[in-house]
């Protein structure tokens, strides 16, 4: 049983930059892909960004191309979602989650593949 617990949100305005973290513990976070999804008030979860297990390979979602960067350290257990210009329509719950990836090369990016989830970090971008 894998726990990850997110922290790094928060309130900021247009074009600053944030970074999540996602603490893991329970299991051997090297055999987990880890991902990053969000979702707004009355939408469903999309997939924001995921990193394979040993932090090789990594997926983005369109929208946070060049501006977010997933990242991983297996000695600390995290992993971690640099959120740079932010706009408003980033305003978001943020979630990390953990997929039993059998492949050292799986970047999952459905929220069905994951296995394990945290509870969120509230991100709100307004001026």
């Amino acid at each position: 049983q894998v726990q990850l617990v997110e922290s790094g949100g928060g309130l900021v305005q247009p074009g600053d930059s944030l970074r999540l973290s996602c603490a893991a513990s329970g299991g051997a976070f090297s055999r987990y892909a880890m991902g990053w999804f969000r979702q707004a008030p009355g939408k469903e979860r999309e997939f924001v960004a995921s990193v394979n297990r040993i932090a090789a390979w990594t997926k983005y979602a369109d929208f946070v191309k060049g501006r977010f960067t997933i990242s991983r350290d297996n000695v600390k257990n995290t992993v971690y979602l640099q959120m740079n210009s932010l706009k408003p329509e980033d305003t978001a719950t943020y979630y990390c989650a953990a997929a039993a990836a059998a492949n050292v090369y799986d970047i999952p990016a459905l929220p069905r593949e994951y296995d394990y989830w945290g509870q969120g970090t509230q991100v709100t971008v307004s001026s």
